[in-house]
């Protein structure tokens, strides 16, 4: 059974920075796309960050590009994101998923940022 199991959020003043993990198992973890999403207004959810297979290349929604960092360590099935200066209106639940011939999402993890 495949679980993605994403951990790290919690509350943060505004500036400040958070690591999120997002943790795979029952999968062939580097033979999938991992992407990063939270919801936002009018939509389900935004794409935030996502990375390659191999982490050899990523990209950025414009709104993080400079201060949040997508990275993966295929050797530990486990993806993260470096968010730095963080604001409060990217308070949200921050959700992983897992891209290959098949799409899995895992339950999120909650980010409050207080101004």
């Amino acid at each position: 059974q495949v679980h993605l199991v994403e951990s790290g959020g919690g509350l943060v003043q505004a500036g400040d920075s958070l690591r999120l993990s997002c943790a795979a198992s029952g999968l062939a973890f580097s033979q999938y796309a991992v992407a990063w999403f939270r919801p936002a207004p009018g939509k389900e959810r935004e794409f935030v960050a996502d990375i390659t297979r191999s982490g050899g290349a990523t990209s950025y929604a414009d709104s993080v590009k400079g201060r949040f960092t997508i990275s993966r360590d295929n050797a530990k099935n486990t993806a993260y994101l470096q968010m730095n200066s963080l604001k409060p209106e990217e308070t949200a639940v921050y959700y992983c998923n897992a891209l290959s011939n098949k799409l899995y999402w895992g339950q999120g993890t909650q980010v409050t940022v207080s101004s």
